[in-house]
């Protein structure tokens, strides 16, 4: 009896196509820019994940990115509070 909580595993066959002359797997799918990015990888489990989390918050990317997230989001935030009717007053001294 098989056991439920694992998946069966796809069978696998040797063929190679008869003209192909390239190099590599002519089925593989790959983006010419996987080799630059870092979530391309098959991080399985908790530490793994955490661990190529950590290394992207190294890496600091673009300068203005920052700025640009924070603008966004206090305009979202002030497009939800005047959707909501939120008395934007109060944060106004009288």
């Amino acid at each position: 009896m098989r056991n439920p909580l694992k998946l069966r595993k796809n069978r696998s066959f040797e063929y190679s196509p008869r003209y192909y002359k390239g190099e590599g797997n002519p089925y593989k799918i790959e983006h010419k820019l996987d080799k630059f990015r870092s979530t391309v990888q098959t991080n399985r489990g908790i530490k793994n994940k955490f661990t190529s989390a950590m290394d992207d918050l190294k890496n600091e990317g673009d300068k203005n990115m920052k700025l640009r997230f924070l603008v966004i989001v206090a305009i979202l935030v002030l497009l939800f509070l005047i959707i909501i009717d939120f008395d934007l007053s109060i944060f106004w001294n009288p």
